[in-house]
């Protein structure tokens, strides 16, 4: 996929070529929020030759073009055409994109009307203006599988601006006088400009990354409470069902959740006996992906079916992982009374139907979390533990393999983060917070999880010595540009199984729209914090 940017104008009567290969941006703004990702490719050739006017019109879905007799150039016929591209572009874009792509045309729409005015204007000045406006539309992206190098994007960052944006263009003044005062719009812009990238930072973790230790308590107390029902009820449903200890689990236990608390993780540990049971590990299955594992029931002419109370969750010789969740599910999503647990906790709590996961849905932990509609999610996981791996129920990843379990990294991988954090009291766990945070609040990155960030950090750690507080902000730049590393390649190994592609469940434009955003934040890295 090439970016071609080329203007040919030509006064007089002679042709005036202009072709563009436009990539077209939605832009979602909340509040004072504004993130870009691209969406769509256009065509657009226009060619106007005396009167008559040639549009060609064409997408990546259909092509057709259409002709139009207008009038002279520098009257309301080019205008006309303009403006039925964009009523068109509405069709294809949707409004959001229709609306930016107005933007962009707008500068086009200029530079051919300032072409067919009368010759005696200034044509120098009339280029330079017309570059000016150009230059909203005018940095374009590469695919990064060609190479992202050499683009240049500060253009669309400073775009994204709405004070840039929506600032006036301004008269020249016949008599200039100097003014002592500067405009209050402007020099609240400067003094937001005192601020260092480093600061900006530190503020972004105190202020949108951290939680607060009420939100927190209130959070894992519910959470708890709401464990401790459904461990006394699968207790008294299945007492003969050999289950250990229910443990909350996940980010919200870890310190390492952030913006806001609203998930956690119920671990359902299954005892299996480990004469009956042996775990294989995903390199020695058919599948041969590391972390699809397999629990295989042994000695079967020595201790038949039934002598193990999981023995009617086999499936050709193994443990079904959707035969558990499916038992679970009934169990718990099904047959427990969730209206008279609501008025106990005196919260609204409810299964979430239709869903791989069994997962529940709390809604007011707080007074002001129920009247603001925030949700709070639990997740229950089957979890297998044996011969020192971790193997836990879900189906939403390993789909339609009813005896495949997945082997879970995330208790080495912040076991790992915190040695290294203990070792040198660096700020690891920081920096894999605020990018968390960042790729949460960015549209274009939330694909981006905890592990995969986790990853780069536990990557860059082998290589990286300096993880003081004075080199936060270094180290989050690092963090960037060692990301755009992996996208440009695909492939993000797993720290402990470095066979494992993270990346493996993305697209090309997953990795694209990522990648783009990110290199925009290699010289505008402001964008981030938005």
């Amino acid at each position: 996929m090439e970016y071609i940017h080329r203007e040919i104008v030509t006064y007089g009567d002679t042709v005036i070529s202009l072709v563009r290969e436009i990539v077209t941006y939605e832009v979602f703004v909340i509040g004072e929020r504004t993130s870009v990702c691209y969406t769509k490719l256009l065509n657009l050739i226009l060619y106007s030759n005396g009167s008559e006017l040639t549009l060609a019109y064409k997408d990546t879905l259909t092509e057709e073009v259409m002709y139009y007799s207008g009038k002279r150039r520098g009257e309301d016929g080019i205008a006309a055409v303009i403006d039925f591209l964009l009523s068109n572009a509405r069709l294809v874009l949707g409004v959001g994109g229709a609306a930016v792509l107005g933007i962009a045309t707008l500068a086009v729409k200029r530079l051919i009307e300032r072409a067919g005015r009368p010759p005696d204007e200034k044509p120098d000045k009339k280029m330079t203006e017309s570059w000016e406006e150009l230059s909203l539309v005018s940095a374009s992206p590469k695919l990064l599988h060609t190479g992202i190098e050499g683009v240049v994007m500060k253009q669309i960052a400073a775009a994204t601006k709405k004070a840039e944006l929506s600032q006036p263009i301004p008269l020249p003044s016949p008599e200039p006088q100097r003014c002592d005062t500067e405009p209050p719009q402007r020099r609240k812009r400067m003094d937001l400009c005192v601020m260092t990238f480093a600061e900006r930072l530190q503020q972004y973790y105190r202020t949108r990354v951290c939680l607060t230790v009420e939100e927190v308590s209130v959070a894992q107390q519910r959470a708890l409470e709401i464990a401790t029902e459904i461990q006394a009820f699968l207790h008294s449903k299945h007492p003969d069902m050999p289950l250990g200890d229910m443990t909350l689990a996940g980010s919200l236990l870890d310190d390492l959740q952030v913006v806001k608390a609203d998930h956690t993780c119920l671990i359902v540990p299954l005892q299996l006996e480990p004469s009956l049971w042996t775990p294989i590990a995903g390199e020695d299955t058919f599948l041969g992906h590391p972390q699809y594992c397999m629990v295989r029931r042994e000695n079967l002419e020595y201790f038949p079916r039934g002598r193990s109370y999981w023995d009617r969750h086999l499936l050709g010789g193994y443990l079904s992982s959707r035969l558990v969740s499916e038992q679970l599910g009934k169990t718990v999503m099904e047959s427990m009374n969730w209206p008279s647990l609501t008025g106990t906790l005196e919260c609204e709590v409810r299964p979430v139907l239709g869903s791989l996961e069994l997962k529940l849905e709390i809604q007011g932990l707080t007074q002001s979390g129920y009247d603001s509609g925030e949700r709070f999610y639990i997740t229950v996981l089957p979890t297998v533990r044996l011969g020192g791996m971790t193997l836990t129920a879900q189906r939403e990843i390993t789909g339609s393999f009813d005896y495949v379990w997945y082997q879970s990294l995330y208790t080495s991988e912040t076991a790992r983060l915190a040695a290294l954090e203990k070792a040198d009291s660096g700020v690891r766990r920081k920096c894999l917070k605020t990018l968390k945070a960042v790729c949460r609040n960015c549209p274009s990155l939330r694909k981006l999880n905890g592990s995969h960030i986790s990853n780069v950090i536990l990557h860059m750690s082998e290589k990286e010595t300096d993880w003081s507080e004075s080199a936060f902000a270094d180290r989050f730049l690092q963090a960037i540009t060692e990301l755009i590393g992996y996208l440009e390649t695909g492939i993000l190994p797993s720290y402990f199984k470095p066979n494992v592609n993270l990346f493996q469940g993305f697209t090309e434009d997953d990795i694209d729209e990522m990648g783009f955003m990110l290199y925009c934040a290699v010289t505008e890295p402001e964008i981030l914090l938005i």
